[in-house]
């Protein structure tokens, strides 16, 4: 369901949960099947990547996957200081 009121929401989000380690990455992982194939091991969802363990992942490519992510999003970003 949409709505008209915007709101804040963060390009990535983490939280550490019970099971995994949870990334919440906005713009998805369409087109990103090469750098996940190199990231380790992992799970995604929608927008989701799932790691139990740094350990488990190059964190070289778990930074350029949080990097293009931002990049990839700059474009809907509103600045508080733009909104006036």
């Amino acid at each position: 369901m949409r709505t008209a009121t915007p709101a804040d929401w963060p390009i990535i989000g983490f939280s550490p949960r019970k099971n995994d380690l949870t990334l919440y990455i906005m713009r998805g992982f369409d087109g990103c099947d090469d750098v996940l194939s190199r990231l380790g091991k992992h799970k995604t969802s929608k927008a989701c990547l799932y790691i139990k363990r740094l350990s488990d992942v190059d964190e070289s490519v778990l930074k350029e996957l949080i990097t293009e992510g931002v990049r990839a999003m700059a474009e809907a970003r509103v600045d508080k200081k733009d909104e006036g």
